[in-house]
């Protein structure tokens, strides 16, 4: 669960013109059929709330248009669970398998990319994130790393046997990780300790499977990715109070962070335009939300947002975010309050609502699938 669930925890349409832009709020929503062969669409992972193991997996089909919820239910039907688990957290394409992480049930799960049908689990405990290098995945866990350690650790996965082959030890609850240059970096939160969070990133050398150091950042950080040229950007997601949410990128030959004066809280990147939005707190718990492009050449702020005034009135409580290289759309996921099945948004490359659909509970990682 994302730390501003957790803190919840705790404490008109728009017009559409053209046919390319045409609104397709009225369109087939398929529910609990297979999905069919598809050569190019977008995985949604709905989270779903700590322990209601309402964790589901759907797909909007590019080349149908149309949006198939639930499929990893309808393509497993003797899932010893009757569904995917408990509280996904990360969902990835590597090679032609799809790899959800279950934090709540404490595995990966790994299926075909093209189906959605199951091919094995990985069991790892509290898992939250996962990356890719040299046919192994690379998982992040809050799970101590020993008896009576409060740090969290890095789980190696050889993807042919789906077996663990090592573990590294880095930060209290790590969450984000990326590869570049050799290395692993990993954002450490601190997050069971609030408000006392950390502010580092560890790098593991890939040769070695050590951690090599741990660079400065702002406070707790959260997302990690690696865009074309190899920078590291990371979001701070602050202390939902006065501290606000920040962007940073890493030049990986010096390992040095640098911060930029962009409040971010999930983001992505195509090409050179990195995608985000922000959800800023008061000290009354009160947000603002923001929309917005960087780009990653210039490490600037462009002018205006990827999204017109009219289709970011709908949208509630961003979750999780895509872009679709080829077209430029952008895919939101929309949390709604947190208690209720979110959507899909699609906003296209002007700005404006193209389509949505109903999504599962909370709607947050995404990954597109290629021809």
């Amino acid at each position: 669960m994302k730390h501003s669930n957790q803190l919840k925890t705790i404490i008109a349409l728009a017009v559409c013109a053209g046919a390319m832009t045409a609104c397709r709020q009225d369109a087939e929503e398929v529910t609990g059929d297979p999905m069919p062969p598809s050569y190019s669409g977008l995985y949604v992972l709905n989270q779903g709330n700590q322990g209601e193991n309402k964790s589901s997996i759907d797909f909007y089909s590019i080349d149908s248009g149309k949006y198939y919820s639930s499929v990893y239910t309808a393509a497993n039907p003797t899932a010893e669970t009757g569904s995917l688990g408990d509280v996904g957290n990360d969902l990835q394409i590597y090679g032609s398998r799809l790899y959800a992480v279950i934090n709540g049930s404490g595995k990966v799960e790994v299926m075909n990319a093209r189906t959605a049908k199951r091919i094995g689990q990985i069991d790892i405990p509290n898992c939250r994130y996962i990356a890719f290098s040299g046919g192994y995945a690379y998982v992040t866990s809050f799970a101590p790393y020993g008896e009576g350690s409060t740090d969290g650790y890095v789980a190696k996965i050889d993807t042919a046997t789906l077996q663990i082959a090592d573990r590294c030890r880095v930060g209290a609850q790590p969450e984000g990780i990326a590869v570049s240059n050799g290395n692993l970096y990993v954002a450490n939160t601190n997050g069971y300790a609030f408000p006392d969070y950390d502010s580092t990133l560890s790098v593991i050398s890939l040769a070695t499977f050590t951690e090599t150091g741990r660079i400065a950042v702002g406070l707790n950080p959260s997302r990690v990715i690696t865009d074309g040229s190899g920078i590291v950007w990371v979001s701070t997601s602050g202390n939902y109070a006065d501290v606000p949410p920040r962007l940073y990128w890493i030049d990986p030959q010096s390992n040095t962070a640098r911060r930029t004066d962009v409040p971010v809280s999930i983001f992505c990147i195509a090409g050179s335009r990195l995608y985000y939005s922000a959800t800023e707190y008061d000290a009354n718990y009160n947000t603002t939300i923001s929309y917005g492009i960087v780009n990653t050449l210039t490490k600037a702020k462009e002018e205006g947002s990827f999204i017109s005034a009219e289709a970011a009135a709908q949208i509630t409580e961003p979750y999780g975010i895509a872009v679709n290289p080829a077209t430029q759309d952008v895919y939101i996921g929309d949390a709604k309050n947190y208690t209720v099945q979110g959507e899909l948004f699609c906003i296209d490359r002007d700005g404006a609502f193209k389509w949505k659909y109903t999504a599962g509970m909370l709607p947050s990682a995404m990954a597109l699938l290629g021809d």
